[in-house]
C-alpha cells in the first residue's frame, strides 16, 4: 500500500510518545536540522514516486518521518507529514478514493477499534503498492496507482502486463471498481524468518520503470475492497474468487474477539505465505457508499503492524570502557527505545576501529536491533547530525597483564575481571553481575581480584544494599567457586587459552603450565607461535605468581 501520507498519520501520533525528548538545539540549529532532514526526505519521496527507486528501506523511512513530527512539535512547528505529498505526475481520478487505514498500537487498542462493531473480517496486510481497478464492460478499462488518494497515475498498460491480474469479468464483476494491493509473488514467505524484503519498493519499481514491455511475471493482485459491492462478505468474496481474486477469498476470515484477531496475525506471521505483509487488517462487512469515501477517514477498516524488528534511536552520548583484557570498548548511550519487551538505553559498538568505520557522533540517528539472546546490536546509522562533536579516544594503557590489583585508574577493568572471573565461561557465580561485584569491592576493600575469597558471611552480611537473603547465597556460591575444576580457575584468571585448548588440556596445576615453554603451548589446538610467546609472557607475569599465590593460601586445587 502506498506509504507516505494516511496511513503513516496514526502510526506517527502513536509512536511520538517514544522520542519523548527533545534535542537540545537553539532555534537556528532547530531549524538547520529539520530542513537538512525535509529535504532528504523530498528527495527519497521523489525517487520514490517518480523512479520506482528507494535509497532506504520503507522502515526507515517511515522512523525518519516520524522522527521530523517529533523534532517539528519540538519546536513550534504543527505540520504533519501530508504536508509531503507524493510528486504524482498523473492526474487520472479515481472513481472511489482510497481511504487508507488507522494504525492500532496493541492488542487493546484492537479491542478498542472492535469494540461495538459486527461482522468483522481479518485480512493480511499485504506490503504492496495500492491500486485501483475499473472494469467496464467485463474488461479491464483502468487501473489508477494510489497517488494522493483522490486522483494517481494511469498504470493500465503496465497492469494489462501482469499475467496474475484478471483482463474480463463477468456478472457483478463487469462494472465495479475494485481497490487493492500489487505485491511481489513469493513462494512459501515466512515473515518471521524472511522480514520484508523490501517487497514494497521492488513493486514499485517494477511498475514505474519507463519502456519495460515483457509481462510482470513477479506479480499478483489482492483485492481488499469493492465499494458499492454485495453487501454480505460470503457473496462478495466467492464472486470474487469466480472472477480470478481467489487470494481474497482465501485471506478472509471471520473474527468476533481481538483473541481471534491476535491469533491470525501470529498465524500469518510464522507461516508460509505466497506474499510479504507487514500486520493484519481488521475491516467491517458493512461499508458507506463509495461516493463518500475520504482520503484519511476509513473508519471501518484498521491495521494492527507487526513489532519492528529494529527500531530507530537517537545517540545521545558516545562513551568508552576498559575491559577484561584491557581493550576499549564504545558504548552507545541512547535516547531510550523500546525493543520487543526491553527497554534500551545502551549499545555496544564494539572496538574503537568499528566507531571510527561507522562514524558516530551523538545526536546521530541509528537502528538497533537485538541479536541472539536479546542483545542490543547496532546495526546501520541512517542520518546524521550537523553539529557533530565526538569525544577523544583514551590513552591505551591497559593490556591483559594491568589490573589484577586495585588501584583508582584501574576501577574499570578491575570490575570487568571480578565480573569475568564469575561468568558462566569461568567461576559460574551466579547472582552477581557487574553492578554486584562492584558493590562488594567498595564495601570491603577488595585489594585483588580474589579477594572476595576471604569474605565471611558476617560480612555479605553486613554489605550495603544486600539483604540476608542474598547474602547467604552468595555465601554459598562463592563456597561452589572454591571446589570448582583448576581449568575454571585458569579462566577466572584471565590465561589467554583459546576455548579448543582449553577443553584439550590435561594439566591438573600450576607448576605444570609454568614448565611449558613456547613449543610445548604450541602442540594445543588454536595456538599459534604469536599466542604461545603472549601465555608464557603471562604465566610468568609477577604479578599472576603474587595471585597464584594466593589462591594456593586459600586452598585452591592445583595451585
Amino acid at each position: 500500500m502506498w506509504k507516505r501520507i494516511f496511513i503513516l498519520i496514526s502510526a506517527l501520533l502513536g509512536n511520538v510518545c517514544s522520542f519523548a525528548s527533545c534535542p537540545n538545539w537553539s532555534p537556528a540549529q532547530a531549524k538547520q536540522e529539520i530542513t537538512r532532514l525535509e529535504q532528504q526526505l523530498s528527495q527519497w519521496n521523489d525517487a520514490y514516486w517518480r523512479q520506482g527507486a528507494s535509497a532506504v528501506s520503507d522502515e526507515v523511512y517511515d522512523r525518519l518521518m516520524t522522527r521530523l513530527t517529533q523534532w517539528r512539535r519540538c519546536f513550534g512547528d504543527v505540520q504533519t507529514p501530508s504536508d509531503m505529498p507524493p510528486p504524482v505526475n498523473g492526474d487520472t481520478r479515481h472513481p472511489v478514493a482510497h481511504t487508507g487505514v488507522s494504525k492500532l498500537a496493541d492488542k487493546t487498542a484492537v479491542a478498542r477499534w472492535m469494540s461495538g462493531k459486527q461482522d468483522l473480517w481479518a485480512q493480511p496486510k499485504i506490503d504492496g503498492v495500492a491500486v485501483t481497478l475499473v472494469y467496464r464492460d467485463g474488461q479491464l478499462a483502468q487501473a489508477i496507482s494510489r497517488g494522493n488518494g483522490l486522483a494517481g497515475e494511469d498504470w493500465t498498460a503496465k497492469a494489462r502486463q501482469i499475467p496474475a491480474l484478471p483482463h474480463t469479468t463477468q456478472g457483478a464483476l463487469a462494472n465495479s471498481v475494485l481497490q487493492g494491493e500489487i505485491f511481489l509473488r513469493r513462494e512459501g514467505h515466512i515473515q518471521k524468518q524472511r522480514g520484508g524484503m523490501n517487497a514494497r519498493a521492488k513493486v514499485a519499481g517494477l511498475m514505474m520503470r519507463q519502456g519495460a514491455t515483457a509481462p510482470l511475471d513477479e506479480l499478483g493482485v489482492f483485492i481488499w475492497a469493492w465499494p458499492d459491492g454485495p453487501a454480505k462478505m460470503g457473496e462478495r468474496l466467492t464472486l470474487l474468487a469466480n472472477a480470478g481474486f481467489s487470494l481474497t477469498q482465501r485471506f478472509s476470515k471471520p473474527v468476533n474477539l481481538p483473541q481471534e484477531v491476535a491469533a491470525w496475525r501470529e498465524e500469518w506471521f510464522t507461516s508460509p505465505l505466497p506474499f510479504v505483509t507487514d500486520g493484519i487488517i481488521i475491516r467491517t462487512a458493512k461499508e458507506p457508499v463509495g461516493r463518500s469515501w475520504v482520503p484519511g477517514q476509513g473508519s471501518w477498516v484498521a491495521a494492527w503492524k507487526y513489532q519492528p524488528v529494529s527500531q530507530l534511536a537517537e545517540i545521545k552520548a558516545i562513551h568508552f570502557r576498559t575491559g577484561r583484557t584491557g581493550k576499549t570498548s564504545v558504548i552507545a548511550e541512547l535516547v531510550p527505545v523500546k525493543l520487543d519487551d526491553k527497554q534500551v538505553q545502551r549499545v555496544n559498538i564494539g572496538s574503537v576501529n568499528r566507531w571510527r568505520r561507522l562514524d558516530i557522533a551523538a545526536g546521530d540517528q541509528v537502528l538497533v536491533s537485538l541479536a541472539g539472546q536479546g542483545i542490543p546490536r547496532l546495526d546501520k546509522v541512517v542520518w546524521r547530525g550537523l553539529n557533530r562533536q565526538k569525544p577523544p579516544i583514551p590513552s591505551s594503557r591497559y593490556t591483559p597483564l594491568t589490573c589484577f590489583y586495585y588501584s583508582t585508574a584501574c576501577e574499570e577493568q578491575f570490575i570487568a575481571r571480578l565480573n569475568g572471573a564469575g561468568s558462566p565461561q569461568a567461576l559460574d557465580i551466579k547472582g552477581t553481575g557487574e553492578a554486584g561485584w562492584k558493590q562488594l569491592s567498595q564495601a570491603h576493600h577488595f585489594s585483588h581480584i580474589f579477594s572476595w575469597l576471604s569474605l565471611t558471611l558476617p560480612q555479605l552480611q553486613k554489605t550495603p544494599g544486600f539483604s540476608a537473603k542474598r547474602a547467604q547465597q552468595l555465601w554459598h556460591r562463592f563456597t561452589l567457586a572454591r571446589r570448582q575444576p583448576f581449568q575454571r580457575w585458569v579462566s577466572a584468571l584471565g590465561v589467554p587459552l583459546p576455548r579448543a585448548a582449553l577443553q584439550a588440556l590435561r594439566d591438573s596445576t600450576w607448576l605444570q603450565f609454568k614448565a611449558r615453554n613456547e613449543r610445548s603451548w604450541q602442540t594445543l589446538p588454536g595456538i599459534g607461535p604469536e599466542n604461545a610467546r603472549r601465555l608464557v609472557e603471562f604465566i610468568h607475569h609477577p604479578d599472576i605468581d603474587s595471585l597464584v599465590g594466593k589462591l594456593g593460601e586459600f586452598g585452591v586445587n592445583g595451585f
